[in-house]
């Protein structure tokens, strides 16, 4: 084999007369009569070469055998195009290259689709195909985006003085909020590993061990149910730092979203990023992780409609619930009556039992529920929500979290709807000060709202036996459009207080010991404060690609079912693997 001079994407009319040796995939081609061209593909880009039986007879005869997805060596001049052949839209569209000499490197059969041309074809067969998708200019520029991603994370994190340390893969089984991928091993039988599902503890461990500023690009695993932004298996950019607050922290991940926005997609972004308590974002948005790039706040008027006599407010409040407004802005002729029900059914999705709404017309209001309403109830409640002709307002009544869960979305689909959001805008926003426990009725305990190990704020230390589900955390999420790209916390760092969690959250102190007690032992051995944060890679690639979901920026995603189709994975053990592991199938 000749030695590669040039690739596929690189010559141009500075390269004319020049003799070059190209490699690669036969994307089209194309027969002429006398003159054959072929489109020659590799990942950077295409080339026309073209055969000439006046220059090559034996190649040009060689080339009636080829086909599209044949791999080729060429060898030619490169010459200019005629002026009516130019392609401007290629960066080699002003030459071609005439072969003198062609080898068949590897013939193709006719693959099942043509990952270069969009094609309507399944994910199904895409997936099992992976080889061939991943030809298109789509999954190549997202995988170049990814790797461009993680680049300047790295320099970022280099500049600060970080260093990449790698934590174990094979570790031992932690209670952190989702069910472990096991394990078994054979030199110790009936005992299992634990795949991580982060390396939350490890990174501790490293601050108390002296290492200042750790961070680490990680795969991590959860054996949890699928979606579009879920895999089994998923990567995160990992990093943990002593003697930090929550400001230093935000200043650096700013530094380093930035640069990944302006190096990556030639974007700038505006820092500081704005700051949300938990508790405003759940008042204003109904969510965790609001969308900021349009407006639809929620308006609390339960204390406004108290006492009307619309039973269905009535009873929320009775038991303890409120009801909630959004003001779609000018909606009034576009929300048509279907459009209403289906906000209306998008809302019962998440736990409401309805959904009200009143329209504001320029002399009337138009809703089923006004004749419930006295004249002067209507005037403050339209009053509260600053409520316009052209208006249409809606409601949910019932507990704060199906309220806070429905219109959150109610709110989001009538965006989506109404075209309220740019996608070209970028809002990024960072929640803080989260609950730092939840009550879990199905297993009638607190649970930790991020994990077991968030500091709660200073001021609610004295809260732990009073009124814990009043603690707040110091635990930060960083969120983009809508979608949450990262969290982390400050970190408990004395035993005591890591105790006083375990007890909060039902962890006894003999299972604390057995589970966690290598990190309590550490913890009294000189632990210094500590802080730390770790970023969805592949949800970062997707939202920065514009794709639907973060298999399209995987080299190897599995389906929503945790399978590959290309490998088949999972499959099943023979049985001399069994007994080697000491195990055996149970079929009852």
């Amino acid at each position: 084999m000749q030695e590669r001079t040039h690739t596929c994407g690189e010559l141009t009319a500075k390269n004319i007369d020049e003799v070059v040796t190209l490699y690669g995939w036969i994307h089209t081609r194309r027969d002429h009569g006398g003159l054959i061209f072929i489109d020659l593909w590799d990942k950077y880009g295409l080339t026309q070469v073209v055969l000439n039986p006046q220059i090559d007879q034996l190649a040009h005869q060689e080339a009636h055998s080829l086909r599209g997805n044949f791999v080729i060596s060429v060898r030619g001049k490169v010459r200019s195009r005629p002026e009516d052949m130019i392609n401007p839209k290629l960066k080699t569209g002003e030459i071609e290259v005439f072969i003198e000499q062609l080898e068949i490197l590897n013939p193709s059969n006719t693959p099942p689709f043509t990952g270069w041309e969009h094609q309507e074809v399944g994910e199904a067969t895409r997936l099992k195909h992976r080889y061939l998708d991943l030809r298109s200019n789509e999954l190549q520029k997202n995988l170049e985006l990814r790797y461009q991603i993680t680049r300047v994370a790295r320099d970022v994190l280099d500049k600060a003085k970080f260093i990449e340390i790698e934590t174990p893969i094979l570790t031992k089984s932690t209670p952190e909020g989702a069910r472990d991928y096991l394990v078994p091993s054979r030199l110790n039988p009936q005992k299992f590993y634990a795949l991580p599902q982060s390396p939350q503890l490890f990174k501790q461990i490293l601050m108390v061990s002296g290492m200042d500023r750790y961070f680490q690009i990680v795969k991590c695993f959860r054996d949890e149910d699928l979606r579009l932004d879920r895999q089994p298996e998923f990567t995160q950019i990992d990093m943990e730092m002593s003697f930090v607050n929550e400001k230093q922290i935000f200043a650096l991940v700013e530094d380093m979203i930035a640069s990944i926005y302006k190096q990556t997609l030639d974007i700038r972004i505006e820092t500081p990023f704005a700051i949300l308590k938990y508790q405003d974002a759940i008042n204003r948005f109904g969510s965790d992780k609001p969308d900021l790039r349009f407006g639809l706040e929620l308006v609390d008027v339960s204390e406004v409609v108290r006492g009307a006599g619309f039973k269905v407010f009535a009873q929320a409040l009775d038991d303890g619930g409120q009801v909630k407004a959004i003001n779609i802005k000018n909606s009034a002729d576009s929300l048509s009556r279907k459009a209403l029900d289906d906000l209306t059914e998008v809302a019962k999705t998440y736990g409401a039992k309805g959904m009200a709404w009143i329209k504001i017309q320029q002399n009337e209001l138009q809703s089923p529920i006004i004749k419930f309403f006295e004249k002067e109830i209507l005037d403050k409640l339209i009053k509260t929500v600053k409520g316009e002709p052209g208006d249409t307002i809606v409601f949910s009544a019932d507990n704060p979290k199906i309220v806070a869960d429905s219109l959150a979305n109610v709110r989001l689909s009538a965006a989506k709807l109404l075209n309220l959001i740019e996608d070209n805008l970028i809002k990024l926003v960072w929640v803080t000060e989260f609950p730092l426990v939840e009550y879990n009725e199905e297993q009638n305990r607190n649970t930790a709202m991020h994990h077991p190990f968030t500091a709660p704020l200073e001021e609610d230390l004295e809260k732990f036996e009073s009124n814990p589900n009043e603690m707040r955390a110091r635990a930060y999420d960083l969120v983009l459009n809508g979608n949450e790209i990262g969290g982390g916390s400050v970190r408990i760092h004395r035993r005591d207080i890591q105790q006083k969690m375990f007890k909060l959250l039902g962890i006894e102190k003999e299972e604390a010991e057995l589970k966690f007690g290598f990190l309590l032992d550490a913890l009294q051995y000189g632990a210094p404060p500590h802080a730390g944060i770790a970023f969805g890679l592949d949800r970062i690639a997707m939202l920065l690609a514009g794709a639907p979901s973060i298999r399209e920026v995987i080299a190897f995603p599995k389906t929503q079912k945790a399978t590959c189709l290309m490998t088949q994975a999972p499959s099943e053990i023979d049985s001399k693997q069994l007994k080697e592991l000491a195990l055996k199938y149970d079929l009852s």
